[in-house]
């Protein structure tokens, strides 16, 4: 009997402090429950799910609560574009606005042809690694893509692939603007620009024309040249390297006819305007 007393009695003090404290929890879970915005729901539905970080946030769960909770803008999912962002608008009872859809531009011409790869790397094939190592990087020039295809990897649409030539390749059909590549590269060579931006300027560099030369043909001298010509003053020269203003830029091409490096990049619709010109 005294045996008995002894398991028994701690057992029923045990499933009477464990039916206590469940309640307790219970109750807590009612009292500081957190009630999530529903709307919260909605968004993530209406997301694309690619948890790309084009946003600026971590994934679409973390947009989505952006939105409600923090006043993020409803038209940052690249990938959804303008239809998403109209739901979104709807759910929060905003106006949508006028998204820009953008693209990933390589901001290099500096091919194997053009810029010789001068050492041998037999590291890590990846271009954040290569970077952290001392003469690590291929290419002679300092500013220019490392080539080893970091940003390809990180690209969840099938928009980049490498070319033969050494330099990264944006398929612009393919391309969501989602920024992926442009935070995967460690030298900052790419960069999201408008759709409708045909003229721009692919080069990096901010050293002088001379030692430009050393190390690449299709590099930019900074000579000025392309911002004398200008029309519009769309160009202006930032430490040596040519930058254009698209919101100035009718994109003409002349700034594209008279530079000697020919480091800007035109598109089609320059290209038939210079032909009718």
């Amino acid at each position: 009997m005294d045996v008995m007393h002894v398991f028994v009695t701690p057992l029923a003090l045990m499933g009477v402090m464990g039916g206590v404290f469940g309640v307790l929890l219970a109750i807590a879970s009612i009292v500081f429950r957190v009630h999530q915005d529903e709307r919260i729901g909605m968004i993530r539905a209406a997301l694309p799910g690619a948890n790309c970080g084009g946003c600026g946030y971590p994934g679409c769960d973390g947009y989505a609560s952006g939105v409600v909770n923090d006043g993020a803008p409803v038209n940052k999912c690249s990938v959804g574009g303008s239809k998403v962002a109209e739901v979104i608008a709807g759910i929060m009872g905003v106006e949508a606005g006028a998204a820009v859809p953008m693209r990933a531009f390589l901001r290099c011409k500096g091919t194997c042809e053009a810029s010789p790869r001068q050492v041998i790397y037999d590291g890590i094939k990846d271009c954040r690694s290569a970077v952290t190592v001392p003469g690590g990087s291929p290419n002679a020039c300092p500013f220019g893509c490392v080539g080893f295809g970091t940003c390809v990897s990180v690209c969840n649409f099938g928009a980049l692939s490498m070319g033969d030539d050494g330099l990264p390749k944006v398929d612009v059909s393919k391309c969501v603007g989602c920024g992926a590549c442009v935070s995967a590269c460690p030298k900052a060579m790419l960069e999201l620009v408008p759709v409708t931006a045909d003229v721009i300027v692919a080069c990096n560099s901010h050293w002088k024309g001379p030692m430009v030369r050393k190390v690449c043909t299709a590099g930019c001298i900074g000579c000025g040249v392309c911002s004398k010509k200008c029309p519009k003053q769309a160009i202006d020269m930032v430490n040596d390297l040519a930058v254009i203003d698209q919101s100035k830029c009718v994109k003409c091409g002349i700034c594209a006819k008279v530079c000697p490096a020919k480091c800007i990049n035109t598109g089609e619709k320059v290209t038939v305007l210079e032909k009718s010109a």
